[in-house]
């Protein structure tokens, strides 16, 4: 049986209705894939995000991280700019504390239209390439061990 991990789940109030329901789905597939959601935070919006995780991650019972949300094309590029910076800090913080995010943020530049078709396959792919990484991992750790 494979290695239960902790999650947390940061999603963003905007598109509160979407955004539920990529939560409803991420509690899921996390259950079913051996993650146990611990915490459960909701931000205002996706520059919230990387706070948010960085606190949650910095917890040593939390093993990994999803956040959820949208960034919805406007009529400025205000939203490719936000989600560049959004996605940087992610990944930045993925390398500073080792801890797997995974990212099920819709868009930037998605229409209403296209979210509802969106929202959860992005979730599900989310918590699986979490799951992924923790396996991956807890692989290496335990080579890295049994070598030393």
């Amino acid at each position: 049986m494979p290695k239960s991990f902790n999650l947390a789940l940061v999603a963003g109030e905007f598109h509160r209705d979407r955004v539920t329901r990529m939560v409803d789905e991420a509690r899921l597939v996390a259950a079913a894939n051996g993650l146990m959601v611990i915490e459960e935070l909701w931000v205002p919006g996706s520059m919230e995000k990387p706070l948010a995780l960085k606190q949650l991650l910095q917890r040593p019972d939390i093993d990994a991280a999803v956040a959820l949300g949208v960034i919805e094309k406007g009529e400025t590029s205000h939203g490719i700019v936000m989600a560049h910076a959004v996605l940087n800090a992610i990944i930045a913080l993925q390398l500073a504390l080792m801890k797997p995010i995974g990212v099920g943020i819709l868009g930037p530049e998605i229409s209403p239209q296209q979210m509802d078709a969106r929202v959860i396959p992005y979730s599900r792919s989310a918590v699986l390439a979490v799951r992924h990484m923790l396996d991956y991992h807890c692989l290496e750790s335990i080579s890295t061990d049994s070598s030393g």
